[in-house]
């Protein structure tokens, strides 16, 4: 485990040992190159009330890892998902905090922690979002707001965060991160940071991002992403419903005065129905 201290109780000793392990490992960081995260405490726990009474109550209960570069801690909630997955996701943040010196956007933080994880299921699921194809896309400011909102609204935000991320890196010529955050490991603010590598003011980058956002996710993916099968089939579902309901006063109707006789030859004893015929 080297530099990597576990806490975890007796039933997940075993999986805090190998997440340790492997946290410990020097990786490669999309746009950062090859480093580890020095020394640091893992905590695995299950439960909302456990991760409270670790966290202080001041994480979302859907939660699944949390990093505190501050206190060299990482959180990870084994009953959340993958944790091999929340893992790589909170050690990018740690890798970003450690090279870069100032402040980033928490849109951006949480954008490049998405990316450097690998976490590309977060653009299928933008592919599937019904708000977004409709073209309802959030200012960096309300992105921020949703990634720590509900969870319904932070899995969209994630995934919108990690585009605007990777749309940083294809404005440059060279389609590459590497530039932005060179100028920001060597001390430039984010937005001047952005201009230099990207030729956009931060405000003109956002009015991009939201144009992109909509042609990439807009209404025709979202329907060969199978949104369109998926309304169709509500709307079926809805229809059956509505004609059974329309239905059911005349049925009722109908059932009254019914009276069904009892079939005689079924109450025969068997030696006395015949044989069959």
């Amino acid at each position: 485990m080297g530099s990597v201290r576990a806490v975890a109780r007796p039933a997940d000793v075993n999986l805090a040992i190998a997440l340790a392990e492997a946290a410990g490992a020097p990786r490669a960081w999309y746009g950062l190159g090859r480093s580890s995260p020095g020394p640091l405490q893992l905590i695995v726990l299950r439960g909302g009330a456990r991760l409270d009474s670790v966290m202080g109550g001041r994480a979302p209960s859907w939660g699944a890892g949390f990093a505190l570069p501050g206190v060299r801690t990482i959180v990870i909630r084994a009953d959340a998902g993958n944790p091999q997955q929340i893992l790589s996701h909170e050690l990018a943040h740690f890798a970003l905090h450690d090279a870069v010196p100032g402040r980033v956007p928490l849109w951006f933080n949480e954008g490049y922690a998405s990316v450097a994880a690998g976490e590309w299921s977060r653009f299928d699921k933008l592919r599937l979002d019904l708000s977004v194809a409709r073209g309802k896309v959030p200012g960096f400011f309300e992105l921020d707001r949703a990634l720590r909102g509900s969870q319904l609204t932070a899995e969209t935000a994630y995934g919108l965060a990690a585009s605007a991320v990777t749309m940083l890196a294809r404005r440059h010529p060279q389609r590459s991160l590497v530039p932005l955050l060179d100028r920001l490991r060597g001390g430039q603010g984010f937005s001047e940071a952005v201009l230099a590598s990207t030729g956009w003011t931060l405000s003109r980058f956002e009015e991009e991002w939201q144009k992109d956002v909509r042609r990439r996710f807009g209404l025709v993916t979202w329907g060969l992403a199978g949104g369109f099968w998926l309304a169709a089939g509500s709307v079926v579902i809805w229809a059956a419903w509505a004609k059974r309901r329309r239905e059911l006063p005349r049925r009722k109707a109908l059932d009254q005065g019914w009276i069904v006789e009892p079939d005689d030859e079924a109450e025969l004893p068997l030696d006395e129905a015949g044989p069959a015929p």
